[in-house]
């Protein structure tokens, strides 16, 4: 018999996990910031259309393509857990990917003040929704931080606060639909953990190893917290014009240092690579826009104005940006990969 006929075939290889699972199996939770970006940016053109003169048009259109957006991630995410639930399980286990689940509560709530000026069933149903969601994924996510999982000093990072800054959304329509002490209940659990996530991520950024490059773009979530807090506050309190007090004066105000803070740091952050993660950056923009554009209203500042014009400007290129990248990334196949 000759050698050829003795040696065995070669088994064939394994096909790899991508192959066999496909792509919808790798669909990130984090996608869901994108629906939070284009709905901050929703309520940034609603904010400016009076000033701006350029009425409701663009942030009705910009309202339909975010429903759009959050209608078909949510699709895809759905359908991900009907068809791979172990992932979506996994994701829920991940130290990192945890914190974007309140994405999902987030994008609701946002949707939801949007439709305050167009349907008020709708927005309260919204808002209904997103805030019961809020609750139960804010419960979810903190009983997990404090639970009998062991967390890591590399695992904390400012995407963290995405379960605080949904807290404190909740108010902005929910004090206008007439629920005031869920309002305050919220507001007070988003402040108490922005304080005490704040401590926590200063610490792991001054004295523990720099956030991974994927994590970078997370730093410009610190802006937002207490910008989202300044406009619950407006709400909560029922300030009008003239009557900004000494406590809105420090959240609008925390909200400019860290957003100074963060430009620093951004010419650096902009060299990354791109990632899903740089949707962080696109809705604490919008937030600080946001606020800085009623602040404007309510004092008569020409210079608050000048300023949330000038947001708005960084906001709209940014959110164009982030939209052709993500595109060219899910065309090359580059999104939604194993890590």
């Amino acid at each position: 018999m000759s050698a050829s006929a003795q040696t065995p075939a070669p088994a064939p290889e394994t096909a790899p996990e991508t192959a066999s699972h496909g792509r919808l199996t790798h669909f990130p939770i984090t996608f869901f910031a994108t629906s939070m970006g284009l709905g901050g940016y929703t309520l940034a053109l609603r904010a400016a259309g009076g000033p701006l003169g350029f009425g409701a048009a663009p942030y009705q259109v910009m309202f339909a393509l975010t429903v759009l957006a959050f209608a078909l991630i949510s699709l895809f995410y759905l359908a991900k857990a009907a068809l791979h639930w172990r992932a979506v399980v996994a994701e829920w286990h991940h130290p990192v990917r945890l914190a974007f689940f309140p994405t999902v509560s987030v994008s609701m709530l946002l949707l939801a003040i949007v439709a305050m000026s167009l349907s008020r069933p709708v927005a309260l149903a919204l808002w209904s929704l997103g805030t019961a969601l809020q609750g139960v994924l804010t419960l979810a996510v903190i009983s997990g931080w404090i639970g009998t999982r062991s967390f890591q000093h590399g695992h904390l990072n400012p995407a963290w606060f995405i379960p605080a800054v949904g807290n404190v959304i909740v108010p902005v329509a929910g004090a206008q639909l007439g629920f005031a002490e869920i309002s305050w209940l919220f507001f007070s659990a988003g402040l108490i953990f922005w304080v005490v996530l704040l401590t926590l991520v200063f610490n792991r950024l001054v004295f523990h190893d720099p956030l991974p490059g994927r994590l970078q773009p997370t730093l410009v979530i610190m802006i937002a917290p207490p910008a989202v807090a300044f406009i619950a506050w407006v709400r909560l309190a029922g300030i009008g014009p003239g009557a900004v007090d000494p406590f809105g004066h420090i959240l609008l105000s925390l909200g400019y240092v860290f957003a100074a803070l963060m430009a620093v740091q951004l010419p650096r952050i902009l060299r990354l690579p791109f990632a899903m993660s740089f949707w962080a950056l696109s809705f604490p923009v919008a937030a600080l826009t946001i606020a800085s554009f009623l602040y404007a209203e309510l004092a008569g500042s020409d210079t608050h104005l000048r300023l949330a014009t000038a947001l708005l400007a960084v906001l709209t290129v940014l959110i164009l940006g982030l939209v052709l990248r993500t595109a060219a990334g899910i065309l090359r196949g580059e999104i939604c990969q194993p890590e």
